[in-house]
């Protein structure tokens, strides 16, 4: 794990092990900028939008000003809309996870103040809140606020626009003179300097400046699921594609891991790549995926730096970006060309809100989509089929197969012949050309295992048994429990196939594969013999 950006922000052991385990490759530039300052004990200003990733540079190194042994308020962020403040409270929480004895607490209105009040008095040492429901506290007597260390306005032009300033004045006038103050907004209007000159002790000013959408020719789209529902969103999503070439995109690494297994299980061709992989199997990844062995890359923003290929044609974002510059990046690899491109979201309910901010900041309309039913992924295979039909009857040459159909019909009609024929493709989910490959001589020019470490494997089956290289990669990762990553080239031919495996797994696969099937046939599987008895 590389957390060699983030430690050089000085964060905390105990955080540091949650960015590892979340897969956080790199700080966005806001938190780069911001964690030293407020670590430091500074005031700040930081003009930042909705995904910049800036509640972790206001969260990260004020969490780590808490004193665990005092059970007061000693951290108030304020928020102006309740579902902010729900988010912003979730991210304490996840960061400050193996901090013994840190609890937050979000106020809003719209939630019984009574659970509030009693979460309160059992000890809270950060509290999340709108303005209108703090000051209730505040009267209450339920919130003091004569211990805080720290206060933060997240998103205080809003809160200024929803006309909170008199709210917030209030606040600020309860909370001690020698706190921490940090305010972060997208825009910095005279209410917000006036406040800085008044509230503040010498603020500096932190600002992330947007690029501007450079890829006007993509179609974008979104679709709205729970949390559990996104690998079988994303499934159905693939399937009524049929994309040859995509990528997707996890904000973290254990995201990408997760996901590729996921996926290799259900027989996708996929692989991924981040940050922990070694240069040589990144490179290999790469060229599998430049050169069509494998049609779907699922990756981290980091590692996707440098990826041009001009061909891509889907962008898949299964993790809604924290910062918004890299879904500008991530859609601009696709649409290239002079072709329109294609971008599909997955957003759960409580993200709808910052994909509306991603609107205002893209300037573009990302459109709702419903997910696709099972008849809609069987309807869109027919219409496949059918287009593969009508160029098949366009190319000729169906002589022979021509008499085969005539001698059935002499039994049953030419209509039921092919709806049983069709009904025959999907559900084998043949959705491939119906009519023969040639095979090239490709098979002596290949060279055996080139990579060192790698032992070349037979198996008995190939493109005439249906098969395809996702269905022999999906099928050793999933039963011999090795990472997609790891199974070299695949040489498919009619009959036959040929797979190179890291030498050290060979043993494994062999006892998984062998006997094992693969689109219901049983196969053999063995150590490739020397060339000229196998070519």
């Amino acid at each position: 794990m590389k957390t060699n950006e983030f430690e050089q922000l000085n964060i905390g052991k105990e955080i540091l092990k949650v960015i590892e385990e979340l897969g956080f490759e790199a700080p966005t530039p806001i938190q780069a900028q911001a964690i030293p300052l407020v670590a430091e004990g500074k005031d700040i200003i930081g003009q930042a939008q909705t995904g910049t990733g800036k509640t972790a540079a206001f969260s990260i190194p004020l969490i780590e000003k808490v004193d665990m042994g005092q059970k007061g308020v000693q951290i108030l962020i304020l928020t102006p809309t309740r579902e902010l403040a729900i988010q912003v409270a979730d991210e304490i929480r996840r960061f400050s996870k193996y901090l013994k004895g840190m609890r937050s607490l979000a106020i809003y209105g719209g939630q019984p103040i009574e659970r509030q009040i009693k979460a309160l008095k059992q000890g809270v040492q950060v509290v999340v809140g709108t303005p209108g429901r703090v000051i209730d506290h505040i009267k209450r007597k339920t919130l003091r606020l004569d211990h805080i260390k720290g206060l933060v306005l997240d998103e205080a032009d809003q809160m200024l626009d929803m006309g909170f300033l008199e709210d917030i004045e209030m606040i600020l006038n309860e909370t001690p003179e020698d706190r921490q103050t940090l305010m972060f907004s997208a825009t910095i209007p005279k209410e917000i300097e006036m406040i800085a000159k008044k509230h503040m002790k010498k603020p500096e000013k932190v600002k992330v400046v947007h690029k501007e959408l450079t890829v006007p020719h993509i179609d974008q789209y979104y679709f709205e699921v729970k949390p559990h529902e996104k690998v079988e969103a994303t499934s159905r999503i693939l399937d009524m594609e049929k994309v040859e070439l995509g990528i997707i995109f996890c904000n973290t690494k254990k995201g990408v891991d997760d996901l590729v297994e996921k996926l290799q299980s259900r027989g996708y061709s996929v692989e991924g790549i981040h940050g922990d992989l070694k240069q040589t199997q990144r490179d290999r990844v790469m060229k599998k995926f430049r050169d069509g062995t494998i049609d779907l890359l699922v990756a981290t923003d980091v590692a996707a730096r440098g990826i041009d290929v001009d061909n891509v044609a889907l962008v898949f974002n299964y993790d809604l970006p924290d910062n918004f510059e890299y879904y500008v990046h991530r859609i601009g690899r696709t649409g290239r060309a002079g072709r329109v491109g294609l971008a599909y979201t997955l957003v759960v309910p409580r993200q709808i809100r910052t994909l509306k901010a991603l609107e205002n900041y893209t300037k573009s309309k990302i459109q709702r989509k419903k997910l696709p039913t099972v008849s809609d992924i069987m309807d869109k295979q027919k219409e496949y089929i059918g287009k593969q039909i009508t160029s098949t009857i366009e190319k000729g040459g169906l002589a022979e197969y021509t008499n085969f159909i005539e001698k059935m019909a002499e039994t049953y009609s030419s209509i039921d012949i092919g709806a049983a024929l069709l009904k025959m493709a999907v559900n084998l989910n043949e959705v491939e050309t119906l009519e023969s490959a040639i095979e090239v001589s490709a098979r002596e020019t290949r060279d055996t295992a080139k990579d060192p470490g790698m032992v070349r494997m037979f198996i008995n089956i190939g493109k005439d048994h249906g098969v395809k290289p996702s269905n022999i990669l999906g099928t050793i990762a999933a039963e011999a429990g090795i990472k997609g990553s790891m199974v070299g080239v695949i040489d498919m031919y009619d009959k036959f196939t040929f797979v190179e495996v890291p030498e050290k797994y060979e043993k494994k696969v062999l006892k998984a594969m062998d006997k094992n099937r693969i689109k219901g046939r049983r196969i053999n599987i063995e150590v490739a013999k020397n060339r000229s008895r196998t070519r």
